[in-house]
């Protein structure tokens, strides 16, 4: 794993998650021991997630507390964008970019834009929900993304597998 990509954690979940104040607790503590313990300094984010907005607003509020990290959008839609709304974006985040090997990937591109987070990280933290059945496919984004990942020997974290530990004490 490349040296910059030590420090480096991204952000995976469903579109719709149970978003509960122990979810939120507890995920809060897993990224603040990133920071405090790991020494994670470089956040990746995607959108189109309840869990990607969530982990957003977290990461965004212990940037109060660590004013070092960053937090950079990866962008699956728009390769190219104006200056005025790479302005916008950087409002609410540190860089932006968009993979150029996506480009021509159409209905993968989040797939692919996954793929490329993951390759760009050490740690993942996942909102996975193995009985989790999506609408239009037989495989969800999640799971390509979780499957992926524990292939590539990425630290994966997931929040769900988490929570039932914590709860069973």
């Amino acid at each position: 794993m490349e040296e910059s990509f030590l420090h480096t954690c991204c952000f995976f979940g469903h579109r719709k998650i149970d978003e509960t104040e122990e979810l939120k607790t507890n995920l809060y503590e897993i990224t603040e021991n990133l920071i405090v313990n790991e020494k994670v300094d470089t956040f990746l984010f995607g959108s189109k997630s309840n869990f990607d907005d969530l982990c957003h607003k977290i990461v965004t509020d212990l940037k109060e507390k660590y004013p070092y990290i960053k937090r950079i959008y990866v962008r699956a839609e728009y390769p190219y964008i104006t200056d005025w709304y790479r302005e916008y974006l950087l409002k609410s985040c540190e860089d932006t970019y968009f993979p150029e090997k996506i480009i021509n990937a159409g209905r993968a591109r989040y797939v692919e834009r996954n793929c490329e987070m993951l390759d760009k990280s050490s740690f993942c933290v996942i909102y996975y929900d193995e009985n989790y059945i999506p609408k239009k496919s037989k495989n969800s984004g999640t799971k390509i993304a979780y499957d992926y990942a524990k292939k590539k020997g990425v630290n994966v974290i997931n929040i769900l597998e988490y929570l039932k530990k914590f709860q069973q004490g």
